[in-house]
């Protein structure tokens, strides 16, 4: 985490705050409100309760995002994340993992829950969260390493409680404990690089793991080093490690807490996770994430959009790139139109291209910006009726967990030009803007 800091300040990407703040609140507030004004990293020198610094809004960025997974000048993230994801596939453990010198282990200290930041973010969270919150666990069965992210709420120095989504690998993970009548023991990463931040939002089949795609980003094996109290081993690079494991057959109360989508998941009874040892670098620094901010959203877009990418490409020609911004809700499609209902025909691919998502679908031509909404919206207006080229799905099933069904129907809009008549619909340019500098024109 240092390193990153390091590098965020060398490139002027990072702001201090240096004066005390309050864990409660007014850190997500300074955090929002300079999202609200600016891409950079913020860090927290002095957060009170606590002598660990916090950093946010990391990978607040689509830029930063490309940099951090090595794109090449000119390249998509979608692009570049489905070679990382076909290279992770195919490697083997030899190229994953190496052991870290024992020297690492002289550079972490025990500590507790309660020595870190109790970092309360929503006005009706019911306590304080780590958001970041990364765990690492391995298969029962297989020992394959998994490892995803899930809010932890922070009970005591001896307990979190987690929630495990339905779907997820660590949920089957953990249910095959379970049966097995056993718990799962596991690791909780607080503060860790890009490349095992980036690795743990990949969507991957289970027997694939995610630390094979961060040694993908990274360009180099992950460095492991055993754990104190229980049988795994966590990345050496990781700067706070929480060691525990879920408990089988209990479930507490956990929540409110106001989730990605910018309204509060109610109490429910969710997983304990037993701590049994915690320890951070002498220098560790705390990654806290506005959960709906940003930063949050910026990489599930991301990674969503090239899941997208990859099942449209397949079946339609002339898809250029897709995004999800400026929520994981909506993908925009940018196609080089070839023929008449060409935009449907990917309109029709998205929808079957990830089941969870997609509410809204929309098909641009190769001009439009698929990046700025503002952009869409003008080709959705502009380039033909409003009322044919939009459809409403009625009754098509939204999210896994959504029982109530507010997450149901689905919005397509073919934005594309009338096939034939682009000249019609060529947009008017001023010649020489990319090429004007301004400081040769302005005065003060």
């Amino acid at each position: 985490m240092q390193k990153l800091i390091d590098e965020l300040a060398k490139q002027n990407d990072l702001v201090h705050v240096r004066r005390q703040v309050d864990p409660k609140f007014e850190l997500a507030a300074v955090t929002k409100a300079l999202q609200d004004a600016s891409n950079e990293a913020v860090l927290f020198h002095d957060v009170a309760g606590s002598d660990v610094p916090v950093v946010s809004n990391l990978y607040g960025s689509h830029d930063r995002l490309l940099q951090m997974i090595g794109a090449r000048e000119g390249q998509s993230f979608c692009a570049r994340w489905l070679e990382l994801n076909e290279a992770c596939l195919t490697a083997s453990n030899n190229a994953v993992y190496e052991t870290a010198s024992p020297e690492v282990a002289d550079e972490f200290t025990p500590c507790k829950l309660s020595d870190l930041p109790a970092i309360t973010y929503h006005e009706r969270d019911g306590g304080p969260y780590f958001t970041s919150a990364i765990f690492l666990a391995n298969h029962p069965d297989t020992r394959v390493p998994n490892l995803s992210f899930h809010r932890s709420m922070q009970i005591s120095d001896d307990e979190l409680r987690v929630r495990l989504g339905g779907p997820h690998d660590l949920t089957q993970y953990q249910k095959r404990a379970e049966e097995k009548g056993e718990a799962l023991e596991a690791a909780l990463l607080l503060s860790c690089p890009p490349e095992l931040f980036l690795g743990a939002c990949a969507s991957l089949p289970i027997e694939a793991s995610e630390l094979a795609m961060a040694a993908q980003i990274r360009g180099k094996k992950i460095a492991m080093r055993d754990c104190k109290t229980i049988d795994m081993q966590v990345p050496a690079s990781v700067d706070i490690v929480v060691e525990g494991r879920f408990l089988p057959n209990e479930k507490r109360p956990e929540g409110p807490f106001g989730e990605f989508m910018g309204i509060y998941v109610e109490v429910g009874d969710n997983h304990v996770f037993e701590v049994t040892h915690v320890e951070c670098r002498k220098d560790a620094v705390l990654h806290g994430l506005v959960c709906g901010s940003n930063e949050d959203l910026r990489p599930l877009e991301a990674v969503i959009a090239a899941k997208v990418y990859k099942h449209v490409s397949a079946q339609v020609r002339g898809v250029i790139d897709v995004s999800c911004k400026p929520n994981v809700l909506i993908s925009i499609i940018k196609i080089d139109k070839q023929y008449e209902g060409h935009g449907k025909h990917a309109i029709l691919s998205a929808l079957g291209s990830h089941l969870d998502y997609n509410k809204v679908v929309i098909a641009v031509d190769k001009d439009v910006d698929i990046y700025d909404l503002n952009d869409v919206m003008w080709a959705y207006m502009t380039r033909g009726r409003a009322d044919t080229r939009a459809q409403v799905l009625n009754d098509f099933p939204g999210f896994y967990r959504d029982e109530h069904k507010d997450h149901w129907g689905r919005l397509t809009i073919d934005a594309t030009m009338p096939w034939g008549r682009e000249v019609e619909f060529a947009r008017k340019s001023v010649p020489g803007v990319a090429d004007i500098d301004l400081s040769k024109y302005l005065s003060k």
